[in-house]
């Protein structure tokens, strides 16, 4: 009985996976044929932010520690963020550091050599921790979280269409936009799988610095890439629209 319910298990987190990084897929194709206000792009970034602050908050930094400890919890989370602001530091270096910039920050390749690569690598690095928590989330064997599910998915989608404006800006081919987020989208099924397959089994306290890292990066990535995108438009108002975005995800959390 373990082996076809540890597949189902691996299988839907996958999919939700793969559903979650769809939406940057969608975002990218809504900013290739359609011009969308830069306004509304930034205001659907800052409401985003506040959607992904409130899972991690109530979700998934609450959930480690309730299952693993403090200890474990604050270490993961630290270490996490020390992982993502290293990484994005050597990406930052090679032309990576603008890619959720909607206009013209982004290097072309002419402009800086690699700078496609590491925009591309950048954008991996946003979407993985979202999708392992995903797949961790369906270990507990009460199906995916569907308060992080939806903060991911609502966070996606202004990411992808902020990038992609900005890849577009920058003289990126379509094939390159669109194998970018494809690629990324698949990648994020087979981290939500990958997470699910191989820590099925694991102590509560492994799964929760697990979550916590997770988690801590998905912050470090908010604050370095979500909230200045937001700002250079919303500016006044980026806090107040966080706000509705956190209130909205608590909310969520709280009736489901």
């Amino acid at each position: 009985m373990a082996g076809p319910a540890l597949t189902a298990v691996w299988f839907q987190a996958g999919l939700w996976g793969l559903l979650a990084g769809g939406a940057l897929v969608i975002g990218a194709a809504v900013a290739w044929f359609v011009t969308v206000p830069r306004s509304a792009v930034a205001g659907i970034m800052a409401f985003g932010a506040g959607v992904l602050i409130s899972a991690l908050a109530f979700d998934l930094v609450d959930e480690a520690e309730s299952t693993g400890g403090l200890r474990p919890t604050v270490a993961g989370f630290l270490a996490g963020a020390a992982a993502y602001v290293a990484a994005n530091v050597v990406l930052a270096r090679r032309g990576g550091r603008h890619r959720k910039r909607s206009e013209d920050q982004q290097p072309s390749e002419e402009e800086q050599k690699g700078s496609g690569v590491a925009i591309a690598v950048g954008a991996l690095l946003d979407g993985i921790p979202e999708s392992v928590v995903l797949g961790l989330s369906l270990l507990s064997g009460e199906g995916v979280g569907v308060a992080v599910l939806v903060a991911i998915f609502i966070s996606n989608l202004p990411e992808g269409l902020s990038s992609a404006a900005g890849m577009k800006r920058s003289g990126r081919s379509a094939g390159y936009v669109f194998g970018v987020w494809c690629g990324i989208a698949i990648a994020s099924g087979l981290a939500g799988l990958l997470g699910a397959l191989l820590l099925d089994g694991a102590s509560p306290a492994t799964i929760a610095v697990i979550t916590a890292v997770a988690a801590g990066a998905i912050l470090a990535m908010v604050a370095d890439t979500m909230i200045p995108e937001a700002f250079e438009r919303t500016q006044l108002y980026t806090g107040l629209i966080a706000t509705v975005g956190f209130i909205t995800a608590f909310t969520v959390e709280r009736l489901g």
